[in-house]
């Protein structure tokens, strides 16, 4: 049965993981209510490996304790196209903008190897990680990680599916082999000196309920399919309502939030909303584990089923990868233009105050 934290409901997904039941079937219309009402959950009743726990979260954070040195050579490349693109790795905060952080995005490869590496592929390559020597357990506490994660985010995909009452099969057999990407970030305080190089434009601060906010990461919506978050104790996650109002979605220790993407909300015909949120500073450092599920890059997405559901053309998700990342097809794309259209058929609806990216 959900519950709700003021308008976010919390669900019990353990049903998911078990045979066919009235109580599955009870749990599925739950999360299909949650994703067209609010585009937010929260779920409790995970697997065992995929526990949210202090403990886990101290496990996969132990990188921001690793030397600098070992953390530099982890780096991706999004910035230099004289070097070819990495887009997974470490990357450093950026001064000057309203989202303040740093971290770690990690690919399909730290749990399948070489068969979810494609050199060819700009958006397919390989992970760097740590040697094994320089963060003893890391890489298989990660590795354990994010397969749960795949199994949990899979589980609530079939249940959303059954909920609107399309086949679940041919709907979820595109996330097999999926681009799925995990991130571990850090979100430092903001110094006096790094406040003021923030210009006025990127919307430092905001006022929630009487009392000036500092903003750390901006609104915006997630630009995929499905993000399953572990938030620290630190909070500062909000989300808007259909109403406009911002409300806080609390760290809930052992669970995770679950937030859906512009593509899904396209994908659904509206029938999945995808909300936007942003991050306010705690007043400490704050630390988040977001996971992004995605389908396979060469998975074509084609109009389903549903109630009011427009026609449109479909395409393959690597078109809207590189549609909804601008900066990185300006930069790297005499080396990315065989994956891209020569004419993109997929036009996202972005609210207007909103920026559509990836979301810690």
């Amino acid at each position: 049965m959900a519950r709700t934290t003021a308008d976010i409901p919390i669900i019990d997904i353990a049903p998911l993981f078990e045979p066919s039941s009235s109580a599955r079937d009870a749990i599925d219309r739950e999360i299909a209510g949650a994703a067209a009402n609010t585009g937010f959950l929260k779920v409790k009743g995970l697997p065992e490996a995929v526990r949210c726990d202090a403990a886990l979260r101290d496990q996969l954070l132990r990188l921001f304790a690793a030397p600098r040195g070992l953390r530099e050579r982890l780096a991706c490349n999004r910035r230099d196209p004289s070097r070819p693109l990495v887009l997974h790795g470490w990357f450093d905060v950026r001064p000057g903008r309203a989202f303040h952080y740093e971290g770690m995005e990690i690919g399909p490869d730290v749990a399948h190897g070489a068969t979810a590496v494609d050199p060819s592929d700009p958006l397919s390559g390989r992970t760097p990680l740590p040697a094994d020597a320089d963060l003893l357990g890391w890489r298989a506490a990660v590795r354990a990680y994010y397969l749960g994660l795949e199994r949990t985010a899979e589980a609530i995909m079939r249940a959303l599916a059954r909920g609107l009452g399309i086949a679940e099969e041919g709907f979820c057999d595109l996330f097999v082999g999926g681009s799925s990407a995990l991130r571990l970030l850090r979100y430092p305080v903001r110094s006096e000196r790094e406040r003021a190089r923030v210009p006025e434009e990127e919307g430092l601060c905001v006022l929630h309920e009487g009392e000036r906010r500092e903003v750390i990461n901006e609104a915006h919506v997630d630009y995929g399919v499905m993000t399953l978050l572990a938030q620290d104790d630190s909070g500062g996650l909000q989300a808007r309502l259909p109403s406009g109002a911002w409300i806080d979605v609390p760290p809930d220790d052992g669970g995770l939030v679950i937030n859906f993407g512009q593509l899904l909300a396209h994908w659904t015909a509206g029938h999945v909303r995808a909300t936007e949120h942003r991050v306010l500073s705690p007043g400490r450092e704050r630390f988040s584990i977001p996971f992004f599920y995605a389908p396979r890059l060469d998975a074509e997405i084609a109009p389903l089923p549903l109630p009011g559901a427009e026609p449109f053309q479909p395409f393959p998700y690597r078109d809207h990868v590189w549609e909804s990342l601008p900066k990185l097809r300006r930069l790297f794309g005499d080396r990315s233009a065989r994956w891209v259209s020569s004419e993109m058929t997929f036009a996202p609806q972005r609210p207007l105050t909103s920026r559509s990216r990836r979301s810690p």
